[in-house]
């Protein structure tokens, strides 16, 4: 096994890392160093506030992703006398039977101005009182209901900013925003709703007018910007399974008030962006304000399984990088996949955290991964906190596809989930289907997670697959215990390349999660499939999904447990057995975990000491985002957004369930 060789490198020497030439050929592949920065702060000079408890004005609650709040009236003692106190119906959901696509709602409500917003996939805003759910006022875009780059109607909901001194009685002194299946940014005055006339033209940005080169229309604006400041980051999603050579996935720093650019990064070297796209930002980011970081974690180069047509490295690809937040320059990066060929983009905010390690302070960020890899650096310069190593990973014979010959691989925390080898097959399952498992398993290639898509037989076996791994919902993190909580989806799915005509000879399956892929303008295109025998049940063996809780001293799994049950394929499986998870959770000062997140419609809180389920309830649908949780008045409350998933189940929903303990 090889340990990567850490280069000292600057920013300009990562352009010349992008600018080699013949780094790539059928057979030879230069795995690019991590690019690493000088400490320029003490640990101590870099050492994260604690949040001052009442707001949840962001997406992950704060800036630093922790999910964290200092709140302690609920607390693990009566947490099992939770209640709801209130509930609030959109109206804006569709399962898909009527003209309307399906809705996917994974908005976490943001508690700010003494006001709960949500944002719905129907592209409305709606300003909630916080204490009973009254409606304050909503604003309707009046976006069409269309899923141009998704299979669903999708939102994460609305992002908040206000001046530092805002002055009562003139409007926009305080702001919400929402972006749109086409990539529309809308900003309203947070107290009214009424449009921000200032912000672009007449209240809307259109972030495609800075989508340039290889421009696939439209863009899709479906992740709240991250606020940072009086600037607005924003990424966006498109159709990265769908052609060879997308858009690539730039950055965009706007102005708050007026919407004007900035700043872009780009992710791609402009020598390589006639080839191929994306790299993009699709989820949420975290910042340091001490070091005046941002840190975003970057998808995968299109197409998402086929690499042939990246002639030239990109270093940044499949990455957390951390950016200068004045300039958009590269500070550090770390790439977290070589030539990613299996679309294991780096889907959730890294989070932030101050821990101590053999009797050191250490100012650090966790990345959390599709692969089920936890990867702990420092956050001031990219080196790792415990050592990342380099190791041998299949190759493949697809022709004309180049193979990375490593891959990085995190010893602390240990992996998730045990992706050296081929997973168990669920004998319950095989029963049921008649061996049908069984025989699926011998005909697919398995040699580690890194198994390469291939042509032949079957193809391979993905585990963890694409929606595997963690997820958006990221880990949140306790300061005071330095304990990290995440929930992890144990899922296994069929990967082949299709050369053109047999490719055009399948039947096609519309969608991003589970069907085939086009990959137009590559040699392939390419299937991804569930696992599952003839009667939809998963040919893997449980737990499907758990939720885990590492103690940051040391990197060693605090404890584990199953979490949530399945309630998909027409089976209901015993909750010892988990669930596949979308979301994450939040952790409390009062030693509580809430999380949604499962297929089994229900919310749920933890002892963050010991795993042991203290309270739970249904929902209309599963509650596939981060709950909030926030203060008013003197009491705190806990919010979730109960509106499905099409990956988790039909069921949609459009609830907005707020709890409290009883007065």
């Amino acid at each position: 096994m090889n340990r990567i060789k850490k280069h000292l490198l600057t920013a300009p020497a990562l352009c010349a890392l992008a600018g080699l030439s013949n780094a790539y050929a059928q057979d030879t592949y230069t795995v690019p160093p991590p690019l690493l920065a000088p400490a320029s702060i003490s640990a101590e000079e870099a050492k994260i506030p604690l949040p001052s408890g009442k707001e949840w004005d962001s997406f992950h609650g704060q800036l630093s992703a922790q999910k964290y709040s200092p709140l302690t009236q609920i607390n693990k003692d009566n947490v099992g006398k939770l209640t709801k106190v209130w509930q609030y119906f959109t109206g804006d959901m569709s399962s898909g039977t009527d003209k309307i696509p399906p809705s996917v709602w994974s908005a976490t409500p943001i508690f700010a101005n003494d006001t709960l917003y949500v944002g719905t996939p129907f592209y409305r805003i709606i300003a909630l009182e916080p204490e009973t759910g009254k409606e304050k006022w909503t604003y309707d875009t009046k976006s069409p209901l269309v899923a141009e780059t998704q299979p669903a109607l999708k939102s994460r909901g609305v992002s908040y900013w206000q001046e530092k001194n805002p002055q009562a009685g003139v409007a926009c002194q305080k702001m919400v925003y929402l972006g749109n299946m086409t990539a529309q940014l809308y900003a309203v005055d947070a107290d009214t709703g009424k449009p921000c006339e200032g912000f672009g033209k007449n209240g809307v940005v259109d972030v495609n007018q800075w989508n340039k080169v290889n421009a696939k229309w439209p863009l899709s604006q479906l992740q709240p910007p991250t606020v940072i400041g009086d600037k607005l980051i924003v990424g966006w999603a498109g159709k990265d399974w769908e052609y060879e050579v997308e858009s690539p996935g730039s950055l965009f720093a706007l102005n708050a008030r007026t919407g004007e650019l900035e700043w872009e990064f780009k992710p791609i070297p402009d020598s390589e962006a006639g080839k191929t796209g994306t790299a993009n930002i699709w989820t949420a980011m975290s910042y340091d304000p001490a070091l005046g970081l941002l840190y975003i974690p970057v998808s995968s180069p299109s197409p998402n399984y086929w690499g042939g047509n990246r002639t030239k490295p990109i270093p940044l690809g499949t990455s957390t990088t951390a950016l200068d937040i004045n300039t958009g320059k590269v500070v550090w990066s770390r790439q977290w996949v070589h030539h990613d060929l299996w679309d294991y983009d780096i889907n959730s905010a890294p989070t932030l955290m101050d821990i101590t390690v053999d009797g050191k302070p250490v100012p650090a960020l966790m990345q959390a991964t599709k692969m089920g890899f936890l990867f702990t650096v420092d956050r001031r310069t990219g080196e790792d906190v415990w050592p990342i190593e380099e190791r041998p990973v299949p190759q493949g014979d697809a022709d004309g596809e180049v193979y990375s010959p490593t891959q990085p691989f995190p010893t602390k925390p240990a992996p998730l989930l045990d992706q050296s080898k081929k997973p168990a097959i669920w004998k319950i399952a095989d029963i049921v289907g008649f061996g049908q498992c069984s025989k699926m398993w011998d005909g697919l290639e398995y040699d580690g997670m890194y198994s390469p898509p291939s042509t032949k037989g079957n193809g391979v076996l993905a585990y963890p697959d694409s929606a595997g791994g963690v997820q958006w919902g990221g880990v949140a993190f306790d300061p005071v215990s330095q304990v990290a909580i995440v929930n992890t989806s144990h899922i296994v799915q069929m990967i082949k390349l299709w050369d053109r005509a047999a490719y055009d000879k399948q039947p096609k399956t519309a969608g991003n999660e589970n069907g085939f892929y086009p990959q137009i303008g590559a040699p392939y295109g390419m299937s991804l499939l569930n696992a599952q025998n003839w009667a939809g049940m998963p040919c893997w063996a449980p737990p499907f999904g758990e939720l885990v809780a590492i103690d940051m001293h040391t990197g060693d799994v605090k404890w584990r447990r199953p979490m949530g049950a399945v309630q998909q394929w027409g089976w209901y499986m015993p909750e010892d057995m988990g669930s596949p998870t979308i979301g994450g959770p939040a952790v409390t000062a009062g030693g509580v975990v809430f999380i949604g997140a499962s297929m089994d419609a229900k919310v749920r809180a933890y002892s963050l000491e010991d795993g042991k389920e203290l309270w739970s309830d249904i929902v209309m649908a599963p509650a596939v985002a981060n709950p909030a949780v926030y203060e008013y008045k003197g009491r705190q409350y806990v919010a979730f957004v109960a509106g499905g998933n099409s990956i988790m189940k039909d069921q949609v929903g459009d609830q907005v369930v707020v709890y409290a303990l009883p007065k």
